[in-house]
């Protein structure tokens, strides 16, 4: 029988919320890719008689198995090389002022602003600027063997050995990865339309969906300015990701109605997922470009196999969806599309040139990179004149653990320090095991060979776990550097916790309007953003596309900030308890968003379209509804002034509405 907690003893919530594992399945791939990667080169050191030089090899591998995260091969490549060149550069820069007392100090907090600042660009950059400052930290703190060059060198062939064995497989299985994480969608979207009537099923299905469109949008763009024209592939699975955006938009719809579809229009979509996974297509098909109205092709013609159960619509909703799910058939089945029609429709990226020189100007011209980057830079000065000061042994291990700690992308700065602090306690009891009872030498590549794998195995799970996983590889790479033993358990210990106080005095309690500017300055311009869509919507028929555009990267900031609230929740009060009250009105904004999407469809599908005055009322408040969001610190009361014509179909909308400005006065 289980038993309750007496009330003294009950963990708080964002205690519990931070030390409840994620779920996520076994990277089986990836974990021989580590073992393997980690371990060749401590064995080819040993052979050669160098096991220092291999161990530099292992901590390069290491970087590489941490940026392992992509599934297709083309966003591999870029995740492993980029953040490779920065480790190269940083431990190049850091191994030039070891020793240099107060230099080194001055140059490790510059970097640090740089990779501060550029960790804000995306989520390639926030690796390479992570690989960037770690490895400078090492290079200012270890005495490196060999010329200038070794070492740069020894651990970026660590790195690229992990990209290597990671492209392995591309030539056989070239476009899997694509078509799994479009097919992905698909069930994801299959998931949404039985859940719609469902007011609790039907959150949790718009928010996969939104995450598995963003994922895939991701994976098929990455590399799209260059591939534009010559992969029929990728433009095929494109268009395919493009064609399920309508049956997505006619959801909220069918949803608001508060009535099930019927089982066969989501056991459609399923189907179609089965198809885009294996490369199936019709002989011949419909080539033709699409109508200009929503990305819907009316002419389109399906392929009968896959919508020949549908039932027959009767009302004007149950025709939306049946038009969408209709039209994505056909444009899954035909075996061809036009590029010139298919593929541009949300926004063609811009030249790699043209974008990093964009990336660029928007780090300089941020105030929220130019916040982080200080942040980041005021914890690492403090540790480096600390360990200047005070004599620290491994002094290196307090910036590292500042720089992997206070990365507000990766999660929240007290969660991941909290984190830190217990995964490094475990890790240590592993660690402890090893170095007493493993004797130097070729025993080091079977326990490499052990360890190594938890790595990608335990991350998924959590900031704790994978700094459980890192702690005793990283140490027994240090015992091969420095010959220490156990010896090297308790400075460890001590300068993790040091680097979890630095980080959250000076990078958290410090900066008490960080809240704000992560969660409150972004929910005011997804409502802002609202707005716009909303004109946008019933406006001319002039720029589908573009409203096309405005609405993913709507729904795209919305999971955004529904991520950041969350990791708040982890948080102590007050950021806790101020998440908590804050977070009914994300949710009312997501359903702002649905209420327009949906008004939209039955508009495109017969309804009388809203007056300007209608328009024009519901936008004003969305708009004083985002000053005040901006403005506030705490939720406080909202005046709420909406009326119009009961068979409007604005009017959930207005009653959306006048719901997220309500909410404001319960608190």
């Amino acid at each position: 029988m289980s038993r309750e907690f007496p009330i003294g003893l009950t963990p708080p919530d964002w205690l519990v919320r931070n030390l409840q594992p994620h779920r996520a399945p076994l990277n089986r791939s990836a974990m021989a890719r580590a073992a393997l990667a980690m371990s060749l080169p401590l064995a080819t050191g040993l052979a050669a008689g160098q096991p220092a030089y291999g161990a530099l090899a292992s901590m390069g591998a290491l970087s590489g198995v941490i940026s392992d995260t992509a599934d297709a091969y083309r966003m591999r490549l870029l995740n492993i090389a980029v953040p490779q060149l920065f480790g190269a550069l940083g431990v190049t820069l850091g191994a030039a002022v070891y020793g240099h007392g107060w230099y080194a100090v001055a140059a490790l907090t510059a970097i640090a602003l740089v990779s501060g600042m550029i960790s804000t660009i995306g989520a390639v950059a926030s690796v390479s600027g992570l690989v960037l400052l770690m490895n400078s930290v090492i290079g200012a703190g270890l005495p490196l063997p060999g010329a200038w060059w070794v070492a740069p060198a020894l651990m970026t062939g660590g790195g690229l050995l992990v990209l290597a064995l990671a492209l392995l497989a591309w030539p056989l299985r070239a476009g899997i990865p694509e078509r799994a994480a479009v097919a992905a969608t698909y069930r994801t979207v299959s998931d949404l339309l039985a859940a719609c009537g469902d007011p609790d099923r039907y959150v949790t299905a718009r928010y996969a969906v939104t995450q598995s469109l963003n994922r895939s949008y991701d994976t098929i763009l990455s590399h799209r300015a260059r591939h534009h024209g010559r992969s029929p592939e990728l433009t095929r699975l494109l268009a395919q990701l493009n064609a399920i955006t309508p049956v997505v938009e006619a959801a909220p719809a069918v949803h608001l109605t508060g009535r099930p579809l019927p089982p066969e229009i989501p056991e459609a979509v399923r189907r179609l997922a089965e198809v885009v996974e294996t490369g199936r297509t019709r002989a011949g098909g419909h080539t033709g470009r699409g109508a200009p109205g929503d990305l819907v092709d009316p002419d389109l013609s399906p392929d009968p196999d896959l919508t020949s159960h549908l039932p027959v619509p009767t009302t004007e909703t149950a025709r939306a969806m049946d038009h969408a799910v209709r039209h994505a058939a056909g444009v899954v089945a035909r075996p061809d599309v036009d590029p010139r029609g298919a593929d541009d429709r949300l926004g063609r990226p811009a030249a790699p040139g043209t974008r990093t020189a964009r990336a660029a100007r928007g780090v300089l011209l941020s105030a929220g990179s130019w916040h982080y980057g200080l942040r980041l830079a005021v914890c690492i000065g403090i540790a480096q004149a600390l360990v200047s000061l005070i004599a620290v042994p491994r002094s290196y291990w307090v910036a590292l653990t500042i720089t992997f700690v206070l990365k507000p992308d990766f999660g929240s700065v007290f969660s991941r320090a909290l984190l830190r602090a217990l995964g490094t306690v475990v890790g240590l009891v592993v660690a402890a095991a090893v170095l007493a009872e493993v004797p130097p030498g070729w025993w080091s590549v079977p326990v490499m060979l052990l360890l190594a794998p938890l790595i990608p195995a335990l991350t998924p799970r959590g900031y704790g776990y994978q700094t459980a996983a890192i702690t005793p590889v990283i140490l027994l790479l240090s015992d091969i550097l420095n010959h220490k033993g156990t010896a090297l358990l308790l400075p460890r210990l001590l300068d993790s916790l040091t680097g979890c106080a630095i980080a959250l005095i000076a990078g958290y309690l410090l900066w008490p309007e960080s809240w704000h500017t992560r969660v409150g300055d972004r929910l005011a311009d997804a409502v802002a953003d609202t707005a716009s869509y909303v004109e946008a919507a019933f406006g001319p028929e002039t720029d589908p596309a573009g409203r096309a555009r405005m609405r993913r990267r709507l729904y795209r900031d919305l999971s955004t900030i529904r991520t950041e609230f969350q990791r708040a929740l982890t948080e102590p009060p007050p950021t806790g308890r101020r998440a908590a009250a804050w977070w009914p009105l994300v949710v009312a904004v997501e359903r702002i968003v649905d209420a327009t999407t949906a008004a939209r469809v039955r508009v495109r599908h017969g309804s009388p379209a809203p007056s300007s005055a209608e328009i024009g009322q519901v936008t004003l408040q969305l708009r004083e509804l985002a000053e005040g969001v901006r403005r506030a610190e705490h939720l406080t009361a909202v005046r709420t002034d909406l009326t119009g014509p009961s068979g409007s179909v604005l009017e959930p909308l207005r009653q959306e509405v006048a719901a997220a400005r309500a909410i404001t006065t319960l608190h």
